[in-house]
């Protein structure tokens, strides 16, 4: 599975124990939004609506199983989706736009109406992590809470590099190729992860590696982030530039986490994730 837009914390992946035999896996289903047919993933029956955000390449199973199979059920309902481009959400293929993340967050909000849940909270990991800071700024009346770890709302030059020297995905292990090449097929894989990073860097170049900032201050509701304090690829400024501009927000830290934390911790994380989801 990968932990998305990490390489090396890939390896640090605890696969949960999986709760639900085959046949009763949840059922995915599909919504036209725009170009786009979206595929996502409604479970739980709970008063909660919680929108689950992968990060890049990133799909709801590669993702956010362990919260699909441990939160609770009876208190919250989520939707997980596979973003525009990515799993089954394509065709068409991603547009590695300098706004791609702005996109997603416009169509994850449209998405959510078209469901008719018109407030809810949000959990989001690395990419998803900053499309849910987006959709949070932008579309405050429909957002309850919001959830991130592994965000960042710019890039550092040291990052950049970092993204630089993994372009090339022959560099990476067999088994980390294998996941990505089981969803998108090598080819496609290839040329993806190439436009991705191709995408950061000319968000570095033509914005001064300017993700998302101007909107983290327009952020009002309740906010979690927590954060790997070994993330190989977000830096923890990114976790003192959230957590000073987003008045009131709280932070919980790994000391050995990466970027994964929602899988390497799975059930603490879950557990601290549920507890501020249902504070008053």
């Amino acid at each position: 599975m990968l932990a998305s837009r990490v390489i090396r914390g890939i390896n640090n992946l605890r696969i949960s124990r999986v709760n639900l035999s085959s046949a009763a896996l949840p059922k995915e289903d599909k919504i036209k939004l725009g170009k786009y047919e979206i595929n996502y993933l409604k479970v739980g029956n709970g008063p909660h609506n919680v929108f689950c955000a992968p990060g890049a390449l990133g799909t709801i199973w590669s993702e956010f199983k362990p919260q699909v199979e441990g939160l609770n059920k009876d208190k919250f309902s989520l939707i997980v989706w596979d973003p525009p481009g990515y799993g089954k959400s394509c065709p068409p293929e991603k547009e590695f736009t300098v706004d791609f993340l702005e996109r997603d967050a416009d169509l994850a909000y449209e998405l959510m109406k078209t469901l008719n849940v018109p407030k809810f909270s949000l959990m989001g990991f690395s990419d998803g992590g900053i499309t849910s800071l987006i959709l949070a700024a932008k579309y405050p009346d429909a957002v309850s809470k919001l959830v991130v770890w592994g965000a960042n709302s710019f890039i550092l030059p040291k990052e950049l590099e970092a993204y630089k020297k993994i372009r090339d995905v022959t560099n990476w292990s067999q088994r980390q190729r294998e996941v990505m090449i089981a969803i998108y097929g090598e080819e496609k894989f290839t040329k993806y992860w190439a436009a991705w990073v191709d995408a950061m860097e000319r968000i570095y170049n033509t914005k001064n590696g300017d993700i998302c900032s101007e909107y983290v201050k327009d952020i009002v509701c309740p906010t979690f982030i927590l954060y790997g304090e070994k993330d190989p690829l977000v830096d923890h400024v990114h976790v003192s530039h959230l957590h000073t501009n987003i008045t009131g927000s709280r932070i919980h830290l790994y000391p050995e986490g990466k970027h994964n934390i929602h899988m390497r911790y799975a059930e603490d994380f879950n557990k601290r994730v549920q507890e501020f989801l249902l504070l008053p």
